[in-house]
């Protein structure tokens, strides 16, 4: 309400208020702007008004063309790998030159899926729900009308014919192409129906010369759906042999590179002022996550959080989140589990150094690649970053703790720590002791085959619950063979390299510890670790003498 003073014209009030009006518009505008500062994001699609993200234009670009050519193809990706958000983003970018509908499949129960007319009535309302709310660009008024009466007549069942002629109609009609986006596509594939709506969109392509059907369609999930395995009767397999056999590659690197980081670092650097070397630590970041979306993000949230974008807080980060428990950790563990096969094959690699060439006929192989777990490179394969495997190190550690070596490291683990350092030489000499005392035999002889592929995983063992909680360790992938191992451990922020490997004479040491010193120069460290396990029978066990090389000091334990 209006209150005039004594005295005071209309017109002198209204002004008053005016300006009044203007300075809390203002101030309103402040708050919100302040309110919607951007953030790393971990849960749900990132948008770039909100969020700090990579730029991906170079890969929308590539879809665009594939678009463009009338590629119809599927997005298949690990958890929280960038899937919803690249799919949100083509929505966005291509809506100056196509109609797009984007649905997902999330959520719907397993009774939308009980056949295929009864899912194909979900799919119609699914399209009506796009423009119920807010305009989709570039789908023409009469065309929406279409979809809607459609709809309302085939709420319960719509047949194959029906669909197939819908499908065909508002592609006709619409001005601009349609191209189809599915999300979450992974629950819809274990039901045959989907299947056959595969089949459907399947035949309406390779007959798109005479029928028009849409520009593009886009699945999107974990799985690829060739590998999915329906819930169907054994009279209907032979149907469903290839249902989506008409969809191109897609090989489009969705990891984030350290050029990509340093964008999204360069945007928070010029509204936060933090002082960070932005190319610095977007190359930290990458080393750790291998550019996986959500890690990237999540590792960036907490730096952000600690407001601490040094090495040391990057550390800091990267424990806290070997530390908690996160929806893509949960995910990976449930699929090691769900797996057998896949968990073996993660096991041998990790922890027997053997060479396994990668085989993309392997079931296991095929699935943790697909959970992006692994990545393939020239025949060889690797976890797919060091935060990953360290994780997975983690889990398959926590499964032998009641083992012998790992019981001696907890009781022991208090004389290791002096300050906020290891006093890694002690370490290295009571690992040493106990591991001859519990796996030499009572003649002094030792199993060779044993030490060969279990020699490093006991040293792991021993070192979990001495730093556990407080810091981590990784293995250096370049250096993970069937002879030596480099282990990288980080505890209160100081690291310690430490070369594991199988005795193979002299001039093979010697080629070590040269190897060893270049992580050394690399990590800025004046001293580094060895433990070899020699099978000679008069070995002493212990450590022998320091040895200075090429300016930096290496001390050996022999086990």
């Amino acid at each position: 309400m209006i209150k005039f003073h004594k005295n005071e014209s209309i017109q002198r009030c209204f002004c008053r208020y005016l300006r009044l009006f203007s300075y809390f518009r203002k101030a309103n505008y402040t708050i919100l702007t302040t309110e919607i500062m951007r953030r790393f994001n971990t849960a749900g699609t990132c948008r770039p008004n909100e969020h700090y993200m990579v730029d991906i234009t170079e890969r929308l670009e590539i879809i665009r063309k594939m678009i463009a050519q009338g590629d119809y193809f599927c997005i298949n990706r690990g958890r929280q790998y960038g899937k919803t958000t690249t799919l949100e983003a083509i929505s966005k970018q291509l809506s100056d030159e196509y109609c797009v509908f984007k649905i997902s499949f999330e959520g719907l129960s397993d009774s939308t899926f009980a056949d295929e007319e009864k899912l194909y009535s979900i799919f119609v309302w699914l399209l009506s729900q796009q423009f119920k709310w807010v305009t989709l660009e570039g789908l023409d008024e009469e065309v929406g009308n279409e979809i809607k009466s459609f709809y309302n007549i085939h709420k319960e069942r719509c047949t194959e014919a029906e669909l197939t002629d819908f499908i065909s109609t508002i592609c006709h009609r619409n001005k601009k192409s349609i191209v189809l986006l599915i999300d979450e596509v992974d629950q819809a594939g274990n039901h045959s129906s989907f299947l056959k709506f595969l089949g459907l969109l399947r035949g309406m392509y390779l007959n798109r010369e005479v029928i028009p059907a849409f520009q593009s369609v886009i699945l999107a999930g974990v799985y690829d759906i060739k590998d999915l395995k329906p819930k169907m009767r054994p009279e209907e397999q032979h149907q469903y042999n290839s249902p989506w056999n008409i969809a191109v590659p897609f090989n489009v690197d969705m990891s984030l590179s350290a050029v990509g980081i340093k964008g999204m670092l360069d945007d928070y650097e010029a509204d936060h002022h933090v002082g960070m070397n932005t190319e610095e630590v977007a190359s930290w970041v990458r080393e750790y996550t291998g550019g996986y979306p959500f890690l990237v993000s999540r590792l960036c949230q907490l730096m952000d959080e600690q407001n601490d974008w040094s090495h040391e807080g990057l550390l800091n980060a990267v424990n806290a989140i070997l530390n908690e428990r996160n929806t893509l950790f949960d995910d990976m563990i449930k699929k090691i589990e769900q797996f057998p096969d896949l968990k073996s094959l993660l096991k041998e690699h990790l922890f027997s150094g053997e060479s396994r060439k990668y085989n993309p006929d392997n079931q296991s192989f095929q699935l943790a690649e697909q959970f992006n777990i692994i990545n393939a490179h020239n025949g060889s394969f690797a976890i797919a970053c060091r935060i990953m495997e360290t994780r997975i190190y983690e889990y398959f550690m926590a499964e032998e703790h009641e083992s012998e070596i790992y019981s001696v490291g907890s009781i022991e683990k208090t004389q290791f720590i002096k300050g906020d350092e290891l006093d890694m030489p002690l370490l290295l000499q009571k690992f040493s002791e106990h591991f001859n005392e519990i796996f030499r035999t009572t003649d002094g002889t030792m199993d060779t085959k044993f030490v060969e592929k279990q020699g490093r995983k006991q040293f792991q063992l021993y070192i979990r619950p001495i730093i556990n909680g407080v810091g981590h360790y990784y293995v250096e992938a370049e250096t993970r063979d069937e002879t030596r191992t480099d282990l990288i451990i980080n505890y209160n922020n100081h690291e310690y390299v430490i070369e594991l490997k199988i005795w193979r004479g002299n001039a093979y040491n010697e080629r070590g510890e040269e190897q060893l010193t270049g992580y050394m120069e690399h990590f800025n460290l004046q001293t580094g670790y060895l433990i070899s396990f020699c099978f000679n029978k008069d070995n002493q066990p212990g450590l022998l003498p320091p040895v200075e090389l090429n300016g930096r000091t290496l001390i050996e334990a022999i086990v």
